[in-house]
């Protein structure tokens, strides 16, 4: 789960990270209140989960509380890359003389934690990755070890902080992976990590991403959860423990059992819709292993509760739950979605029992159902019908 700069800024707070005052307001009259409260220059941030704020005009400086108003009232409602702005953020501004960047992330690929920093910090930094890779240092970081005062003055090092800085950027380093660990994230940003112009060195700009299979020993969690503005169909699929995903200018809706066949299945679906007037897979949708009727009803239902799915393809490889198992479940969930379920629907089977689950298909002869033997087939005749 993503974090709104507010909400990484707080759990900050709560770990020492040094920051500035904020307030999160919903209103322009809120914003100015937190302006006068705080009595200096504030700056007004868009709140949303998407880079580019300050170049989209979603950061303005404000001088006072009247022009806080102005500014939050422009800020707010603004589409920022398709997301619209319903917070703001309001920061205590301060003199800064140097920005720099840190990070602490989870390296799937090599199986760790890295740490990366660069003196080169603020809002350029991904072309400084790319045109001056040697003023990004990435440093590894064992989960057993972690980030004690003496790595973090290694890194410091590695990284060719100032002299003048180097002992609290070490200092926020160690308290940032007190964040990372004890918060359960998967990424921890701070871009810019600036120096004002009395010597401080603070966090200005946090990112924080955490891990949701963590969610079980992390109860507070939950309440940064923003509601409003999560996707109805991907809650009502969490609530019902399914794994899903809504896709962009879809409409073939997917069931697979398995991440690596639904994976496969989109890239089928995609191709196989080209030759439907661009048709393309509308989620990701995985059922695991245990394709019970009650488990497809779910899958079913929020899939045909998209207005976006013209068709679905349900594409099973039988294995531990063999084929006739997942088409009896496919015929009880549709008598239990009964009028709910109105789209046509393409099977494909395959795998463990499979002759045994096609015939329980073709004796329930369900009118909204038809199989294909093949995946290419099924991805096909699904774009087919998605189109019409």
């Amino acid at each position: 789960m993503d974090l709104y700069e507010y909400q990484a800024r707080d759990l900050f707070e709560k770990h020492n990270v040094p920051v500035l005052q904020g307030a999160v307001a919903t209103t322009p009259e809120q914003a100015r209140d937190a302006a006068a409260k705080m009595g200096t220059k504030v700056v007004v941030k868009a709140q949303v989960k998407v880079g580019g704020r300050g170049k989209a005009g979603g950061v303005k400086l404000a001088v006072d509380p009247a022009d806080t108003f102005e500014k939050a009232s422009a800020i707010l409602g603004m589409d920022i890359k398709g997301h619209t702005v319903h917070k703001v953020m309001i920061a205590q501004a301060a003199p800064i003389v140097d920005e720099y960047y840190v990070s602490i992330l989870l390296d799937r690929s090599n199986r760790t934690f890295l740490v990366m920093a660069s003196v080169a910090g603020g809002m350029e930094i991904e072309e400084v990755a790319h045109t001056a890779p040697e003023k990004l240092a990435k440093v590894p970081v064992s989960a057993v070890e972690g980030i004690s005062l003496a790595k973090a003055k290694e890194i410091v090092a590695q990284a060719k902080f100032p002299a003048d800085v180097a002992d609290q950027v070490a200092d926020v380093l160690v308290k940032l992976w007190e964040t990372f660990q004890s918060e359960d994230a998967t990424l921890v940003e701070v871009n810019p990590l600036v120096k004002t112009e009395d010597g401080r060195v603070v966090a200005l700009d946090g990112k924080v991403t955490l891990d949701e299979n963590a969610d079980f020993r992390q109860p507070d969690h939950e309440a940064l959860v923003d509601h409003d503005t999560a996707n109805a169909l991907e809650a009502a699929a969490k609530e019902k423990g399914l794994n899903y995903v809504k896709l962009d200018n879809g409409q073939v809706g997917i069931i697979g059992n398995g991440a690596g066949l639904v994976m496969s299945t989109l890239d089928v679906v995609a191709y196989a819709g080209e030759k439907f007037g661009g048709m393309r897979p509308a989620n990701f949708l995985d059922i695991g292993g245990g394709a019970s009727a009650q488990v497809m009803a779910d899958g079913l239902s929020i899939i045909l509760g998209d207005p976006d799915v013209k068709s679905v393809f349900v594409n099973v490889f039988g294995g531990i739950t063999a084929c006739d198992a997942v088409a009896n479940g496919i015929v009880q969930a549709l008598e239990l979605l009964g009028p709910k379920a109105t789209k046509p629907i393409v099977v494909r089977l395959d795998g463990n029992n499979v002759l045994e689950g096609r015939a329980i298909l073709n004796a329930a002869n369900h009118p909204l159902v038809e199989q294909a033997e093949t995946m290419d087939g099924a991805a096909s005749r699904a774009a087919e019908l998605a189109a019409k």
